[in-house]
């Protein structure tokens, strides 16, 4: 029986993804979360959990900054990309660093539906209109290097490095994952090295490189 976990903020789209995971597998069980810490948090208390489909630009998330987290916290769990955004550079960018697929959010029920179906039998996805224009668009070397790279960080280390982008200082990040501040100092360490980074705002920048401006949120001038 799998489980679907759906990460998205705007309730009526979470009804139509639930109504689509209904029509991809039979017994499927459904769970919900509206921030990227309800997603974590989710996947803490139920490990049973097969799929997220991850809004791209859902509180707490900055673009490819939450599959990474996921990928590297939770990486027996697939991860779907869910957006308003369809650019294909996007999406191959998306695929690169570890997403079985991609659903626009302009897509319909069925394709839903079908995306849900692939990835649970472990196939990639993506929407047929998109696939052409995805398959010519090139990885850029540097978001290759940069999965890896972040790909054999352990999920402490990335938890870490996360809290470091946000500004965090040592002893704020100790408290915050309740451990010894020695032990932060040691993950800094072995983040630096995986990374390549000499120091924290380096470090920093890395993880923030994978922020993706929401288009919905562009204001015009």
């Amino acid at each position: 029986m799998p489980t679907l976990l759906i990460a998205d903020d705007h309730p009526l789209f979470r009804a139509a993804l639930r109504s689509a995971a209904d029509e991809a597998a039979e017994d499927i069980r459904t769970c919900e979360a509206g921030t990227l810490d309800e997603v974590v948090a989710t996947l803490d208390a139920r490990p049973e959990v097969d799929l997220v489909l991850l809004d791209l630009h859902m509180p707490g998330n900055h673009g490819l900054a939450g599959l990474a987290a996921l990928r590297a916290q939770f990486p027996a769990v697939a991860v779907v990309l869910v957006s308003a955004n369809e650019d294909p550079q996007i999406v191959r960018r998306a695929l690169d660093h570890g997403a079985a697929g991609y659903i626009p959010k302009s897509a319909g029920l069925e394709d839903m539906r079908d995306a849900i179906r692939a990835v649970l039998a472990c196939e990639q996805w993506l929407p047929p209109a998109l696939r052409g224009a995805v398959s010519r668009a090139a990885s850029t070397p540097g978001d290759t290097d940069l999965a890896a790279r972040l790909a054999s960080l352990t999920p402490q280390q990335f938890r870490v490095l996360a809290l470091v982008a946000e500004g965090l200082l040592n002893k704020q990040i100790a408290d915050r994952l309740d451990v010894q501040e020695r032990t932060v100092k040691a993950h800094l360490s072995a983040i630096f090295e995986k990374l390549g980074a000499r120091n924290r705002t380096q470090a920093g920048v890395i993880l923030r490189e994978l922020e993706i401006v929401d288009p919905a949120r562009q204001v015009s001038v």
